[in-house]
């Protein structure tokens, strides 16, 4: 005989902040933020003669920003989905693998 509790699949959960997606999102939207605050208040025109008179900081930041929200996005509408692990049955089991001592 089983018995039905062997037998149910195990539960299902999004990977969450654990995704790697979402560590990208923060890094990239991280530095964007900070290069459209570079180029919002420390534009100076040697900067802008460097670049053909283009602010750069701040369309790259832009860039960036658009960049993090898509995968932020992204992660947000297809969410990895990671099982449980299953129960362990034997309380002293430290998920090691390894016989205690004394069984």
């Amino acid at each position: 005989m089983s018995s039905s509790s062997n037998s149910a699949t195990p539960a299902k959960h999004a990977a969450g902040a654990f995704d790697v997606r979402n560590v990208i999102a923060a890094l990239i939207g991280f530095y964007g933020v900070v290069l459209v605050l570079l180029g919002l208040f420390s534009d100076t025109a040697a900067d802008r003669e460097r670049t053909g008179d283009v602010n750069a900081n701040l369309w790259a930041g832009l860039a960036m920003l658009v960049f993090a929200a898509a995968f932020a996005l992204w992660s947000r509408l297809r969410p990895i989905v990671v099982e449980a692990p299953p129960d362990r049955q034997d309380p002293e089991d430290d998920g090691s693998g390894r016989a205690t001592a004394g069984h």
